[in-house]
């Protein structure tokens, strides 16, 4: 299995940092409400929203990384993910229909992008790979539109 491009643990690292920032924002605020009227030293709320944050900051982003992986086998495009629930999806590429591209501007900021599949069918029918280089992105996307045209044919 492939691993994720490194650029994709900074932009989720960068993720979790933004939301952790606007977290310790809210619960300084609680903290001071707090403290003014019920004489709740800030310390009580700030202390576990530290360690919060520099797990959500630190360690989760390292671990949803490593989790990732994915393989273009064949016939089939299999994808691994999940920290807590391990999820294994194999995309046959005979029923993909649709492939996008996305890169919004901290992936660009990063260098990575998302792989969209479309397949056919209405349960999962939209697979999303990210942590892509824009040039292993648009290769694979080349191999399996190849690959479509091929099984027409």
């Amino acid at each position: 299995m492939q691993a994720l491009e490194r650029g994709q643990l900074w932009l989720m690292i960068v993720r979790a940092g933004l939301f952790g920032l606007i977290l310790l924002m809210l619960g300084s605020g609680a903290a001071r409400a707090a403290q003014l009227r019920a004489g709740v030293p800030p310390v009580v709320i700030v202390g576990p929203l530290l360690l919060l944050v520099g797990y959500l900051v630190i360690v989760a982003p390292l671990r949803r990384y490593r989790a990732w992986a994915y393989r273009m086998a064949s016939d089939e495009l299999e994808l691994r993910r999940g920290v807590w629930t391990r999820v294994e999806t194999a995309v046959p590429l005979g029923r993909v229909q649709h492939i996008d591209i996305a890169q919004g501007p901290l992936e660009r900021a990063f260098a990575v992008c998302r792989l969209f599949l479309h397949t056919a069918g209405t349960a999962h029918s939209l697979v999303v790979l990210p942590g892509l280089s824009r040039a292993t992105a648009e290769a694979m996307r080349d191999e399996i539109r190849a690959r479509i045209r091929a099984e027409e044919e």
